[in-house]
């Protein structure tokens, strides 16, 4: 069983939210504001967020950027914004999904399964892996973070999984269909705005010249020294 954050000022939607994401035994805390959503995030054992961003006392936005300074969780946002640069926003500042309303409920409770299921794995996988290196580029498993040239950048869940995938095999080309499956899982589709946002990002981390766009087929990191 996880805990679920459900934050959102429509106490309708919370509602709704919560019987589809209990029907998998999961147990809900609500929040209406940002406020109280922040105090059971510190004050609870929370395993995933679902936030909306427009929410009195302090929004979505803030309340990833101050989840983000402590232990990782998934962050699923759903919000009314629809315009490509609060999207990216979100992305950026490291949520895990972006969802726009209305929404599907049963698409919601499968998004977080998913998200619980690759946490999960996520967790176990790192336990194993330390390092994996590439030319002059080092991937540190354990911290989530990219080395390159003794320069430390930390990194988001998604630009991890999508740098992950690449160094397991530089020079091999990713379809998107393939990044999409490793990086977001293969149970829902994430849009072409959404992995070019999340490549522009690795590029500027670690350098443009590392990921190569192969037109009409997918992405693939060069093996640079």
């Amino acid at each position: 069983m996880a805990n679920i954050l459900i934050a959102d000022d429509e106490k309708e939607i919370v509602r709704l939210l919560k019987i589809y994401v209990e029907a998998n035994e999961n147990h809900v805390f609500e929040a209406n504001d940002g406020v109280t959503a922040l105090q059971i995030l510190e004050n609870e054992s929370i395993d995933l967020a679902i936030v909306d961003i427009m929410m009195p006392e302090k929004n979505g936005y803030e309340i990833i950027k101050e989840v983000r300074k402590g232990r990782y969780i998934p962050i699923l946002v759903i919000s009314a914004k629809v315009e490509l640069s609060d999207r990216i926003l979100g992305i950026d500042l490291g949520a895990d999904d972006y969802i726009t309303k209305p929404f599907e409920p049963l698409e919601v409770a499968a998004k977080v399964r998913a998200h619980l299921r690759r946490a999960g794995a996520q967790e176990t996988q790192e336990k194993e892996q330390h390092q994996i290196t590439v030319g002059s580029l080092i991937l540190d498993c354990d911290e989530c973070v990219v080395i390159r040239n003794g320069n430390t950048c930390a990194l988001t869940k998604a630009e991890y999984k999508v740098l992950e995938l690449f160094m397991k095999q530089p020079r091999r080309v990713y379809t998107k269909e393939q990044i999409y499956e490793y990086a977001w899982g293969n149970e829902y589709v994430v849009d072409d705005n959404t992995i070019r946002v999340v490549i522009s990002r690795l590029r500027d981390k670690i350098g443009s010249e590392y990921i190569k766009t192969i037109r009409g087929l997918g992405y693939r990191l060069e093996n640079y020294e």
